[in-house]
């Protein structure tokens, strides 16, 4: 296709040379951003940044992140493969290294948008890069592990985080991820992609769409980052931001709509076929936030930073690299819906195994529901993406450019979205069961008094004031009760994710059985 590098069969070394380059560059454009979301809280305390401003750096990702897709595909197929690699990554190489010597919130901001711009880059290279490694009977398991690849930076983040900071601070997180950037780019420059076709296919309109729909995608981004750190219904400017981007989304699928040959072909996106699509790979995206922000946002709670965690995240690389590697193992077309039903199984396995945690819950705990879960977040990103490109493929080449923008808001937004929707519903509960819980506090209970006494007595030795050891007392056992209803909550999450991922198996189930129905009564005669 246009755009994409010619498939041909090198020897093994240089196979083998390909294969690693795509490991690099997959890696890069991902472990950049999960390193600031891994140490947010740190960042912000280097920065001095306030909660709000501290969530604008991972917004800023997603901000462009969603949209740098709309462009880049064509600029490849007009300018070619190389270009397009040499200058994305050169510019997020700049830009790193510039962040290590220039601080401030804008400048933190500005690289973070430059990293998303890159991730899209990134993405693309490694999976090229991956199939130019395999023969051409094993494209499938090259498309799989290319995009597979790029889910290895969040667990992998948390895991060199510790040793990061502790050499100097967050400035060595960025000059980490700058070196990784020149790395790639000299990667990427010495051991060249062949070359591909090149087209004309840039046309005026496709900036006008650009112009309308990147700040749409954007001004969503930002409404579910900030939503629920500011309130959704304290901040007017979140209601005026999402009518904003609905009038944009209008004026532009306006255009799309009625144009000769379009950006985004909106009527095979509004087919019922491609809107199945977008609702599963939605769906999942959502599901699989058990994990990121159920599981870890418990333990996080509970008080376990980096340093903790970091035996889960290593269970999280294994059973994320087992779920890529056994999906490009056993893929085939036949396959591809069963590898996803196994997936949303195992989603829900993990959700209800961790219903029953407790205020005394560790990361070891959760070992086994999270090594499920990263199991089936490896395995079914590539089968579903296979399957999506095969649906656009065969309407055409020009109708790739409209797969991969839906995709890519499908997992971009829905990871931005399953935060905020599983979030608030987390606050609600959380607010519920300490209602429930502080009206079981009585002064007069006998219990209270002797938890309160037991409290004081073990204030005793650095508290010489009565008065004072008795409000402490009472502060902890809030905090307690806090702690508690927090629990509580997750526990509430865990179950609703687990209850979505029943449903959302029962359809997925539903619908597999159906096209295997209609597949026997076409082909009896």
């Amino acid at each position: 296709m246009p755009g994409s590098p010619a498939i041909l069969l090198h020897p093994m070394p240089v196979r083998i040379a390909y294969a690693c380059v795509a490991v690099l560059v997959g890696i890069t454009g991902g472990l950049g951003n999960a390193l600031v979301i891994a140490n947010l809280p740190s960042i912000q305390g280097d920065l001095g940044l306030t909660p709000s401003q501290g969530a604008w750096l991972p917004a800023a990702y997603f901000m462009v992140n969603v949209s740098a897709n709309l462009l880049l595909i064509k600029f490849r197929q007009q300018y070619g493969l190389r270009r397009f690699a040499e200058i994305g990554l050169s510019l997020y190489a700049l830009l790193t290294v510039a962040h290590v010597f220039v601080e401030g919130l804008e400048m933190a901001i500005f690289v973070r948008a430059a990293s998303g711009l890159a991730a899209a880059t990134t993405s693309s290279l490694a999976l090229f890069y991956m199939l130019q490694a395999f023969r051409k009977t094993d494209l499938p398991k090259a498309v799989i592990l290319g995009f597979g690849i790029t889910q290895l930076g969040t667990p992998l983040a948390w895991l060199l985080s510790p040793a990061l900071l502790d050499m100097g601070e967050w400035h060595r997180l960025y000059m980490f991820e700058s070196g990784l950037a020149l790395c790639s780019l000299a990667a990427v420059v010495v051991l060249k992609l062949p070359l591909g076709e090149r087209v004309q296919a840039f046309e005026p309109l496709d900036f006008l769409t650009f112009a309308l729909l990147a700040p749409a995608l954007a001004l969503i981004a930002a409404v579910l980052t900030q939503g629920r750190i500011l309130w959704w219904t304290e901040q007017p400017w979140l209601g005026y931001a999402l009518l904003t981007a609905l009038l944009l989304f209008c004026a532009a699928f306006m255009i799309e709509h009625h144009r000769r040959n379009p950006l985004l072909h909106t009527r095979w996106l509004g087919t019922a076929e491609m809107l199945r699509f977008a609702f599963g790979a939605l769906a999942l995206r959502l599901l699989l936030s058990e994990q990121t922000y159920g599981a870890v946002g418990l333990l996080q709670t509970l008080g376990m930073g980096t340093d903790q965690l970091q035996p889960l995240y290593a269970v999280i690389l294994l059973g994320l690299t087992l779920g890529i590697a056994g999906s490009a193992m056993t893929f085939s077309p036949s396959n591809a819906l069963p590898q996803i039903l196994l997936s949303t199984l195992l989603i829900a396995i993990a959700s209800f195994l961790d219903i029953r945690s407790t205020s005394l819950t560790r990361p070891h705990d959760v070992f086994v529901s999270q090594g499920l879960l990263s199991f089936a977040s490896g395995m079914f990103l590539g089968p579903l993406m296979i399957t999506g490109m095969g649906m656009a493929l065969r309407k055409g080449p020009n109708y790739l450019v409209s797969f991969i923008v839906l995709f890519t808001m499908t997992q971009s937004l829905g990871g931005l979205a399953a935060p905020a929707l599983f979030g608030t519903y987390q606050v609600v509960r959380e607010k519920y069961h300490s209602s429930h819980l502080t009206e079981q506090v009585i002064a007069g209970d006998p219990r209270v008094l002797q938890r309160l006494q037991a409290q004081s007595q073990a204030l005793a030795p650095r508290q010489n004031d009565p008065q004072l050891r008795q409000a402490q007392s009472v502060a902890q056992l809030s905090q307690a009760a806090t702690r508690e209803a927090n629990v509580l909550a997750f526990n509430d999450v865990f179950r609703l994710i687990g209850m979505l991922s029943i449903g959302v198996f029962g359809w997925t189930l539903y619908r597999t059985l159906r096209i295997a129905q209609q597949n026997r009564n076409g082909s009896s005669p």
